[in-house]
């Protein structure tokens, strides 16, 4: 028995080696000059949450999101939003069948493994709500009738900034439902002359075996293994009492916002091979974390996110 759960962990260990490797150079090879952001992605997607990038137009979101996407051999969905996008565009629809005298059910492109939402804040809030359903539960409701999404349900949004023309703003609710929100910010100089010295761009899987779902549920299986002291839990629950009594904060992090933030950080452990998570995993994805569900005012939400690490004592988790 004990040789057959030895070998069960060897597995799991040697196939989340191979998931991190495989998106590490893919990632890399898309988005140039940006390896700290990268880190994130890949914690998003192990922790099994849901990733929004903000910001300008050009800068490499829907580049990032395909090659995400293309790392494996997964179901694709992709939503192109406008707004006169309708909600049924989103989750599927009942079409009357004369010939069977039935109803018959069009899945929409959130039945897929990995959805790309692009632009997603160009669509009516109408339309933005069909997602909440999808995004906490993995499953829409369809003429009262609820359909399972992917288990390895993983959407990437992009957003342009708010003050963009056309642009309609996520509701707080939709965007607790994200994991992290990401700035991918330009690229330095030695990056941005290598995007001009390629001539062309790959984003299939540069010649490598892609990854399968099955590949993905086990590293997810394995962060979910990742130790967090008592300690480090008080530690993450202080941080969230803080943002939630702090003067400049109008919503601050939700139970569920705290739920994720503890998964991302026993990601970030596992991306620093650790098995257990300490106060620097914690601050270390605080920001992304904290900078999708915080509400401020009068302030910028990162000097926010500062202040509120800086008022609560680091622990002794050992």
């Amino acid at each position: 028995m004990n040789s057959i759960v030895h070998t069960e962990r060897r597995d799991t260990v040697e196939t989340t080696a191979k998931v991190i490797d495989v998106l590490r150079k893919q990632l890399n090879e898309a988005l140039l000059g940006k390896r700290d952001r990268i880190e994130l992605v890949i914690a998003c997607l192990l922790a099994g949450g849901h990733l929004l990038l903000d910001d300008l137009p050009g800068l490499g979101k829907t580049t990032l999101a395909k090659a995400v996407a293309s790392s494996f051999q997964a179901k694709f969905g992709r939503i192109q939003c406008t707004p006169d996008l309708l909600p049924t565009d989103i989750t599927g629809f009942n079409l009357f069948n004369q010939k069977s005298r039935e109803f018959e059910f069009h899945p929409g492109p959130v039945f897929a493994d990995i959805l790309l939402a692009d632009e997603i804040n160009r669509t009516t809030p109408r339309t933005q709500s069909a997602m909440f359903e999808a995004m906490a539960e993995r499953q829409v409701t369809i003429d009262g009738r609820s359909q399972l999404l992917s288990p390895s349900f993983f959407v990437i949004a992009t957003q342009n900034p708010i003050d963009s023309h056309g642009a309609y703003p996520l509701p707080e609710a939709q965007l607790d439902r994200f994991a992290m929100k990401l700035e991918i910010g330009y690229p330095d100089r030695e990056a941005q002359l290598s995007i001009l010295k390629l001539q062309t761009r790959s984003f299939t899987s540069g010649g490598a075996t892609p990854l399968s779902v099955d590949d993905l549920a086990h590293a997810q299986c394995h962060v979910s293994e990742i130790l967090v002291a008592d300690a480090v839990q008080h530690y993450i629950i202080s941080l969230c009492e803080q943002s939630r009594q702090h003067a400049q904060v109008v919503l601050g992090v939700s139970p569920r916002g705290m739920l994720i933030w503890q998964q991302v950080a026993k990601a970030w452990a596992l991306l620093h091979d650790r098995d257990f998570v300490i106060p620097d995993d914690v601050q270390a994805v605080a920001e992304p974390v904290l900078g999708v569900r915080l509400v401020v005012r009068n302030a910028r939400t990162n000097d926010v996110i500062q202040s509120i690490l800086e008022a609560v004592d680091v622990p002794n988790y050992r």
